[in-house]
């Protein structure tokens, strides 16, 4: 299994950041609160992916 592109992961953290925000609206709190941290996870994998590549152009 190939491991996920950096902007395939920062996509994945907005899908999961709008899925918090709708679910929050309507009053889903563990959803919400569920999609929230999965969105951080995403973004924070995507910001290592994105160092990782800049460290290894340069």
């Amino acid at each position: 299994m190939r491991p996920l592109p950096p902007l395939s992961v920062l996509h994945y953290a907005i899908v999961f950041i709008i899925i918090a925000l709708i679910a929050g609206f309507l009053g889903f709190g563990t959803l919400s609160g569920t999609a929230a941290l999965i969105a951080k996870v995403c973004f924070i994998l995507f910001l290592i992916f994105a160092v990782l590549s800049f460290l290894k152009k340069a």
